[in-house]
């Protein structure tokens, strides 16, 4: 694949075919848990768009590489690797990371998330906006930038129900693959060595059936959720998600993250036993 952009740019996004008709889509960032700075992001909408081009491909799988999926977005990327897209004004990341997730819905292809490892913040955003969600048991998914901040796209409550949501967002605290499913999160869970099979097997019955089909029944979910105000509602909490990042809270954990961001992640989760202080991993 070519990247999007300035060629230049290394390849944060591999791909390949690992069934007839099946494109997988892989974030290839091990070495920082697959943490989302722009360029990751453009190539990986990039990639999304050119599969929805090719007529061969009939569905999507995005999963990541090394011990996790994805640890969120990049706290502390380069000046020039914060954003994906051009743009300004308040709230630009905000919208863009939004804009960029829901763009997910308009596709021909459906997309299906592979879960394993840690799945945490921006990440969890990204799965939450997959048309299919496949997670390993023992993969811990949530949300924990919410103890200083308040997440950019707000999905909890439109997956999860009002009180599982409100307890995500109020704790921070991660689930299990199993609890996730349970939280109507994802759709289901198996064995990490399980995963990458069952995951490629349910891609290959959809490819498997008229494309046209599978489009027209794709939407017909996605207006439901549309009609019900779910888009216009993640699109409103991004204004609350910029307000955040004005608040005392915010500025004194993102000065830390500047500093160490390791140091930043452990002073954050560590009276919580989770984060970094449970896996040693980013969170």
């Amino acid at each position: 694949m070519n990247n999007a952009g300035d060629p230049r740019e290394s390849l944060f996004v591999t791909v390949d075919n690992p069934v007839p008709r099946v494109r997988r889509l892989t974030l290839s960032r091990p070495e920082k848990r697959n943490a989302m700075h722009g360029p990751l992001r453009r190539q990986l909408l990039a990639a999304v768009a050119a599969a929805d081009a090719d007529p061969d491909v009939h569905v999507v799988v995005l999963r990541g590489a090394g011990k996790d999926f994805c640890a969120g977005y990049d706290l502390a990327p380069p000046p020039d690797d914060k954003y994906a897209d051009a743009g300004g004004g308040p709230g630009r990341f905000q919208r863009e990371v939004v804009e960029g997730w829901l763009s997910l819905s308009e596709l021909s292809v459906p997309v299906i998330a592979q879960v394993h490892g840690n799945c945490l913040a921006g990440g969890s955003e990204l799965v939450a906006c997959c048309d299919l969600a496949y997670v390993a048991q023992d993969a811990r998914i949530g949300y924990p930038a919410v103890r200083f901040g308040v997440p950019d796209l707000q999905f909890h409550p439109w997956l999860m129900g009002p009180r599982r949501a409100m307890e995500a967002v109020l704790t921070g605290d991660a689930m299990s693959g199993v609890e996730a499913v349970a939280a109507g999160y994802a759709n289901r869970a198996f064995p990490v060595d399980r995963l990458e099979e069952e995951t490629l097997r349910i891609a290959a019955r959809i490819a498997d059936l008229p494309p046209e089909i599978v489009e027209l029944n794709k939407r017909t979910v996605h207006r439901a959720m549309q009609a019900m105000g779910m888009h216009a509602a993640v699109r409103a909490g991004t204004e609350t998600s910029a307000l955040a990042s004005t608040t005392g809270a915010f500025g004194a954990f993102m000065a830390a993250a500047g500093e160490q961001v390791t140091a930043a992640l452990d002073a954050r989760d560590g009276r919580f036993g989770d984060g970094r202080t449970a896996s040693r991993g980013p969170a």
